[in-house]
């Protein structure tokens, strides 16, 4: 009889999206174990994580329990460290058991980290004022006056979501606050600079780029026409998709101080961190 060795996942569920499926050949077809099947098959040396398998277990287990509780198709999580990119836990429900070797046809299956695309609405409110600062157009205290409560674009009508909105706010109050109108005026005055400026600046942070990850089981990017319709939408997170995965690289490159990172799931894979523009 012939002999053959085979994977064991001990963790079964826990890191499936990040692992990845093996075929019966234990060829990686997803996952890691597709992006380092050469690598892992050398088995000379192997390959270091990023995660924490504790708090993947924590997270994994809250995200079961409210997604119950909304009744939700699906959910997901991401914990990164905003100085290196190093991913410290990586959820997306449903998930699998990588013990049995399932052919899985049901989209709702995929890595929504990676491959989901998303209109992600207020949480791009601070890269619209990341923006305004970055480019010199506002600063915190910056005052806006007389800002409407709606304004019209292409046929339909923008409006402020809070009518307790004040007409007069700073930029930092847009942003805390979350301001859908004053959000577009920042915008605007980002575009007036030159023509696709917000843009840009987006496609600068990583938020609507393509992204270079240790899986490959990542959403091709988008291209957008960008006209002011399309600007002011995407102020306040509307219009445009992208994935949770470049969120998080976006949020990073804001809160470490303007550093360039990549999202990692290998450690010391990936370049040194260098400063961005």
């Amino acid at each position: 009889s012939e002999e053959k060795l085979t994977r064991i996942y001990p963790q079964k569920n826990l890191f499936s999206h990040i692992i990845g499926q093996i075929d019966d050949d234990n060829n990686g077809i997803s996952g890691l174990e597709k992006s380092f099947d050469a690598k892992l098959k050398e088995n000379k040396s192997p390959l270091q994580l990023t995660v924490d398998v504790d708090i993947q277990f924590l997270i994994r287990r809250e995200l079961i329990k409210f997604q119950k509780i909304f009744r939700a198709k699906g959910s997901a999580a991401i914990l990164m460290d905003v100085n290196n990119g190093d991913i410290i836990s990586m959820v997306s429900l449903p998930d699998f058991n990588l013990n049995k070797r399932k052919t899985i046809t049901d989209v709702n299956y995929i890595n929504k980290i990676t491959k989901g695309v998303y209109e992600l609405g207020s949480v791009f409110k601070p890269f619209t004022f990341t923006a305004g600062l970055n480019e010199g157009v506002i600063e915190t205290e910056t005052m806006f006056l007389n800002l409407p409560k709606s304004i019209p674009c292409a046929g339909f009508v923008i409006r402020e979501y809070d009518k307790d909105m004040p007409s007069n706010i700073t930029a930092e109050q847009i942003l805390i606050r979350s301001g859908n109108i004053g959000s577009v005026r920042i915008a605007q005055r980002v575009e007036k600079l030159e023509k696709n400026r917000f843009k840009s600046f987006l496609e600068k942070i990583g938020v609507l780029s393509q992204i270079d990850f240790d899986i490959e089981e990542v959403a091709i990017q988008q291209k957008f026409s960008w006209g002011k319709c399309k600007l002011a939408t995407a102020s306040f997170g509307h219009g445009v998709t992208t994935t949770i995965l470049q969120l998080a690289k976006g949020y990073s490159v804001i809160a470490n101080g303007g550093f360039n990172i990549n999202p990692r799931l290998i450690k010391d894979s990936k370049k040194k961190i260098k400063k961005g523009k």
